[in-house]
């Protein structure tokens, strides 16, 4: 039997970070979900979390897990298949370093996924976003802050991780016209700014507090901003902006949804699906045809070139096969 820790250890501390490459986030998600399949692995066996070994960890078990998560947890099937996908990376790890697993590995990496429903996507309007905008007071430091980090979420399709791993050196010097971006997968893209993006950014630098953190945005200790911060100070500025835009109360906007907004207004403006791959930094544009089943506007294009068929009025003629006549008369006095 192979003790499990050991192996766990080293997939999350050495495996992920130098081999794959991949960003502290992905690292502390892996984690949560580990953290979460031992905890109840334990229960399940009545054993002690450190007396696990790979073994114990078989089909019937993982699955087992992803549908306590679902019913128990309530996790979404988006979010059960995101756990069932760092298992499986875990177990692609485990082949290479523990033959004697290997039949189990490629059993577990065999667990399906789960289908999960194709919804439409959230974004605002170009009026709500305008009030979003508007909504931190730019007479106060932290307003000025948040000014900064919502218009260039916006205005850069930028996620979440992207826009608070920004570091001062991902701006030009002498300018703030462009931003330097390194996105998911470690894929690196340059976007231009707006004017009134650099304005937001120039007035937040000229007051942002001189500190050892090489962050753009910070919070008001003068740490790092968090996810949770900013989703904090996106809701706060939500209620402020839905006064002026009462659209806004009825929609559940998160900090992903400004990138979707600049998407569908990337898209409205340019019509080329391409650009909007390119702007928001996909691997795949199979990734971005999402914003085209949410433009209503692509449809009535397609309907307008297409045209209504053209279909001559008629007369009805009764049936006149006996056996026919005869169904409808007992359907009639039924």
């Amino acid at each position: 039997m192979t003790v499990l820790a050991p192996h766990l250890a080293a997939f999350l501390r050495d495996h992920l970070p130098r081999e794959r490459n991949v960003s502290p986030h992905t690292v502390t998600t892996y984690a949560n979900c580990f953290a979460l399949l031992v905890r109840f692995a334990a229960n399940w066996l009545k054993r002690r979390p450190t007396d696990l070994t790979i073994e114990d960890f078989d089909p019937e078990l993982i699955v087992a897990f992803l549908d306590h998560a679902e019913d128990a947890r309530k996790n979404s099937p988006r979010t059960r298949n995101a756990r069932l996908a760092a298992i499986r990376s875990f177990f692609r790890y485990v082949e290479y370093r523990v033959p004697a697993c290997l039949d189990l590995a490629l059993r577990v990496r065999s667990v399906p996924t789960k289908r999960t429903d194709t919804t439409l996507i959230d974004y605002l309007t170009r009026d709500e976003i305008t009030a979003l905008l508007d909504a931190p007071d730019p007479l106060s430091r932290l307003g000025t802050r948040d000014r900064a980090m919502l218009h260039l979420a916006y205005a850069g399709g930028l996620r979440v991780a992207e826009l608070l791993s920004l570091q001062l050196q991902d701006l030009p010097q002498r300018s703030l016209a462009t931003v330097h971006i390194i996105g998911k997968g470690r894929r690196e893209r340059v976007l231009p700014l707006w004017r009134e993006t650099q304005a937001t950014l120039r007035a937040w630098l000229a007051v942002r507090p001189q500190c050892q953190a090489v962050e753009i945005f910070l919070n008001a200790n003068g740490e790092p901003m968090t996810r949770d911060g900013f989703a904090f100070r996106l809701a706060k500025h939500v209620a402020t902006a839905a006064k002026k835009q009462p659209t806004l109360l009825r929609k559940r906007i998160t900090p992903h949804v400004l990138r979707h907004s600049c998407a569908m207004h990337t898209l409205a403006a340019t019509g080329d699906i391409r650009k909007v791959a390119l702007w928001l930094g996909h691997a795949s544009i199979q990734s971005t045809e999402a914003y085209l089943r949410a433009d209503p506007d692509e449809k009535l294009q397609i309907l307008a070139a297409h045209g209504s068929p053209t279909v001559k009025p008629g007369r009805f003629k009764p049936p006149t096969d006996p056996l026919i006549m005869m169904l409808n008369d007992v359907r009639k006095r039924a």
